[in-house]
């Protein structure tokens, strides 16, 4: 039988009603959010249904808030009769991937959620401490991002950070170094579109960050994970407490190798990959990477429904 995969999506992912009608059909669902008000301190159920935008947008309200939306929709796939038994590995774009531990059994729903609200934090912090962007490529391969970075450099901080899909990657950096990336994207056939983020994520600007994520991380309990989940830093699998903590925080410096993430679970035999969450930005990514392969977005009462029975059958 083909082999599933459960991916869950990251920061930008959010709107404003995420997981609303979901609540309304799933007690497990409602538990998710109740719990979350209890443990964050603030109505994080009031900021996913009603926002507002400019509130739920910022990173260190959207990390705990896309992470618990996520969580929500899964325990009401579960609620609905789905397993986890049908998916074989899991993973998550950047953030998505705290989602796909907890999925996995690594970490109690209370300790992932202090976990991620404190990633965001701190991310936050790190982002104010030094103007700074990111800036998506469209139609880059990786040896003009490359070539665009070292354009536009200078003396400031320009990495590639995100290799998405084919044709899209994206540089993160000080504010100027983004804005002559900018400039410097037209020498070499490539539109840039600056980012609407805080800060220069996953790259050197963000290691105040990781170095005080790593003290949170260590203090986390943490259980050898119950299926394969694939690490951004490095797209190898980890399950071991240790590992995990070191690509988590080797996330926040680090390139998000998405694309090569989705490629290794396809050559391990992934055919179907089920994205739960807010939005399907992971579902639209996969189309770029390999159309052959069934990508589904579970988002809504409406997808959870038709979603459950594929899933329940193995």
């Amino acid at each position: 039988m083909e082999e599933w995969a459960v991916v869950f999506p990251g920061q930008g992912s959010q709107s404003v009603g995420m997981a609303r009608d979901v609540a309304e059909i799933s007690a497990g669902a409602r538990d998710v959010f109740s719990r979350a008000n209890d443990v964050l301190g603030i109505d994080i159920t009031r900021l996913c249904f009603e926002g507002p935008a400019e509130e739920l947008g910022r990173t260190d309200i959207q990390q705990p808030a896309i992470f618990v939306a996520s969580v929500a929709i899964w325990e009401a796939f579960l609620e609905a009769g789905g397993s986890r038994d049908r998916f074989v590995r899991t993973g998550g774009l950047s953030l998505g991937e705290y989602t796909a531990l907890y999925v996995a059994g690594s970490m109690e729903f209370e300790d992932a959620l202090r976990l991620v609200r404190r990633r965001g934090e701190l991310m936050q912090e790190a982002a104010l401490a030094v103007p700074s962007g990111m800036v998506s490529l469209i139609g880059a391969s990786e040896e003009s991002a490359a070539a665009v970075c070292d354009d536009a450099r200078g003396t400031d901080v320009l990495v590639a950070a995100n290799f998405n899909c084919p044709g899209q990657i994206v540089l993160s950096g000080t504010k100027a170094a983004c804005e002559r990336a900018v400039e410097s994207a037209e020498n070499h056939a490539v539109r840039a579109v600056p980012l609407a983020v805080a800060g220069a994520f996953h790259s050197p600007l963000m290691q105040p960050a990781a170095d005080r994520l790593a003290e949170v991380l260590e203090a986390t309990p943490m259980n050898r994970a119950a299926i394969s989940v694939i690490a951004n830093a490095d797209a190898e699998y980890h399950g071991d407490p240790d590992r995990i903590r070191d690509a988590l925080r080797r996330q926040l410096t680090e390139p998000v190798l998405w694309e090569r993430c989705v490629r290794r679970m396809i050559d391990d035999g992934t055919g179907t990959f089920v994205e739960v969450g807010p939005g399907r930005v992971l579902t639209a990514l996969l189309r770029k990477i390999d159309r052959d392969k069934n990508g589904i977005s579970v988002n809504s009462q409406a997808t959870l429904t038709s979603i459950t029975a594929d899933t329940t059958a193995r």
